[in-house]
């Protein structure tokens, strides 16, 4: 297991999602200020900031908890995306390449979620390489 929240790669590749979705909803129109994509932004910060935080807590089951929270913070994300090409705010390519970052990083939340149900059970198991 990483000693640092920062050491994750999937901590490091939700930052990059929560900087791709500012660049992309800064494209949005003026109306959605606080609407879609304040909401869009909350959800991809929101990743990173779960898994930083529930890394801090000090237990497995406290940073697996925030390991689902991350999972249900990106299935809102890729929501909004939906939402956004759906309004055709943006290009397709630009939605393809978020959705495709998003599914990335949620594979790697249910690997490391799964990771540590196993080592709160004690079943064996390798690390996982988020």
């Amino acid at each position: 297991m990483a000693k640092s929240f920062r050491e994750l790669k999937v901590w490091n590749k939700a930052v990059d999602l929560a900087l791709l979705v500012y660049e992309f909803t800064a494209e949005f129109p003026r109306r959605e200020v606080y609407g879609l994509s304040s909401q869009m932004q909350r959800a991809a910060v929101s990743i990173a900031s779960n898994i930083a935080e529930g890394s801090a807590r000090g237990t497995r089951r406290d940073f697996r908890q925030f390991v689902k929270l991350a999972e249900g913070s990106n299935c809102e994300l890729q929501t909004q995306l939906l939402i956004a090409r759906r309004l055709q705010y943006v290009s397709g390519e630009r939605c393809d390449a978020l959705d495709a970052l998003s599914d990335e990083i949620g594979k790697m939340l249910t690997a490391l979620s799964k990771y540590l149900t196993r080592e709160i059970t004690g079943a064996a198991g390798t690390t996982p390489s988020n």
